[in-house]
């Protein structure tokens, strides 16, 4: 006489609703990406009349705009968040108990760089090209690698910071300088002239799949 198969047990309800943002974060990743490599019309054309306008509020406000350097290039740029993720880092090994979370934070944010290098080389998309630039970068346009990077640096450590109870003011301050942080750096590299808008929204749908992503093996696989 053979026993019933026994179901596996459901997953805890703070897992399916990571599964399902990782979902719904991965299908709108690869819309954006699907038209922006067909070059569908209405976007790019959205991209370049929302361009246009932000270059001469660029030229016209020089000194906004150097603000604006300033900011991307050293406050919000890509090194300055590895490093601030590197810092958790260190403070997790020094903890010693989770020596797991410090590696899946390198690991996520290394696979994070590759998957946006990647996409970078395939899409091969022009930057936006202007007879007075105010800033130059290098590489492909889509997807900006500043914004793909802030969201899955402040996404992983707010993530984090929240497992971990902070206060009300602590958590309050945290999630400010996070979301300041991530919609500020992809402002302004809309604002430079150096991404289209779509660049940006792609960076910002990307890295928050990849938060997602990890959260959920996170959750499922941490010792």
């Amino acid at each position: 006489m053979h026993n019933p198969p026994v179901d596996s047990p459901p997953r805890p309800p703070d897992q399916n609703a990571t599964a399902r943002a990782a979902t719904l974060l991965a299908l709108c990743s690869a819309l954006l990406l699907t038209l922006v490599a067909v070059k569908w019309h209405p976007l790019t054309s959205t991209d370049g009349d929302i361009a246009r306008t932000t270059h001469r509020w660029a030229v016209d406000e020089p000194g906004l705009t150097h603000a604006f350097r300033i900011l991307t290039d050293w406050v919000w740029d890509p090194w300055t968040m590895r490093l601030v993720c590197a810092a958790a880092v260190l403070w997790l090994v020094w903890r010693r108990a989770a020596w797991w979370t410090a590696l899946w934070l390198v690991a996520t944010c290394s696979l994070g760089t590759l998957l946006q290098q990647a996409l970078k080389s395939a899409v091969d998309r022009p930057r936006p090209v202007w007879p007075d630039p105010v800033d130059t970068a290098h590489y492909a346009a889509f997807p900006s690698g500043h914004a793909m990077t802030a969201t899955v640096v402040c996404g992983l450590l707010l993530w984090r910071l929240h497992r971990c109870g902070p206060g009300r003011a602590l958590w309050r301050t945290a999630l400010a300088v996070a979301v300041v942080s991530v919609a500020g750096v992809g402002l302004t590299r809309v604002w430079l002239g150096v991404h289209w808008p779509s660049d940006v929204v792609g960076g910002w749908l990307l890295g928050a799949m990849v938060v997602a992503l990890a959260v959920l093996v996170h959750q499922r696989w941490r010792p």
